[in-house]
């Protein structure tokens, strides 16, 4: 599988060292707009976000993957670009554990040493962070990030945009709003409202400033 990364920030990093470990993967372009042009450097292409519709019509083989860890961000290249769900791919790391009762959207990744248990549900775009616990019947929508060592316990709902910070711990049947944050160690005992941040333990919801996700 030949990919397209966009996004060359830090989670891109993580990102590539995942594609790297993966047998059947190589990274053949890296785009972002810090790049005004396009070149060629040690047999990868690189160049603007733009460039991608280009690589989509002269190389259809080409995957992508937006390799941004920002929510909001990330979905709005996946919507400037317009590209169907079967462009991108979904990259899972070796030392991964993913149930094969699961599901994991397009434009996915399940970092080193996550753990994706049965009749889990991952929606597109979304981020399974190092070490991570998303266990069963769980529902990650698009475009969520669940962070390094956080657990979701059996049957929670992650809706659209929302994260979960490193180390915190959601109880089972409890729900994420959509656009709302998790606060790193933060312990969810009740569900969270959209467009909302929460944080201690057991977790205490505040309004965000900013609303929405887009």
């Amino acid at each position: 599988m030949k990919i397209a990364i966009i996004g060359q920030g830090g989670h891109s990093k993580v990102v590539r060292d995942v594609i790297k470990a993966m047998e059947d993967a190589e990274i053949v372009s890296c785009l972002d707009d810090k790049f005004k042009a396009d070149f060629f450097h040690e047999q990868i292409m690189y160049g603007p976000v733009s460039s991608a519709k280009s690589i989509a019509v002269d190389f259809p083989e080409v995957k992508f993957f937006v390799a941004i860890g920002n929510n909001t961000v990330r979905k709005k290249i996946v919507e400037s670009l317009g590209f169907p769900e079967e462009f991108y791919a979904t990259l899972i790391h070796p030392t991964a554990q993913v149930s094969a009762q699961s599901m994991i959207g397009p434009g996915s990744v399940v970092m080193p040493c996550a753990v994706v248990n049965s009749d889990a549900q991952l929606g597109a775009h979304a981020i399974i962070n190092t070490c991570a616990v998303v266990e069963h019947d769980s529902k990650i929508e698009n475009f969520v990030h669940i962070s390094p060592n956080a657990t979701l316990t059996g049957n929670v709902t992650v809706r659209e945009g929302a994260q979960v910070g490193a180390s915190a711990t959601v109880i089972p049947g409890m729900e994420i709003g959509e656009w709302a944050m998790v606060g790193a160690g933060a312990t969810v005992i009740h569900n969270i409202p959209p467009n909302s941040t929460a944080v201690g333990v057991p977790a205490i919801v505040k309004i965000k400033e900013v609303t929405g996700g887009v």
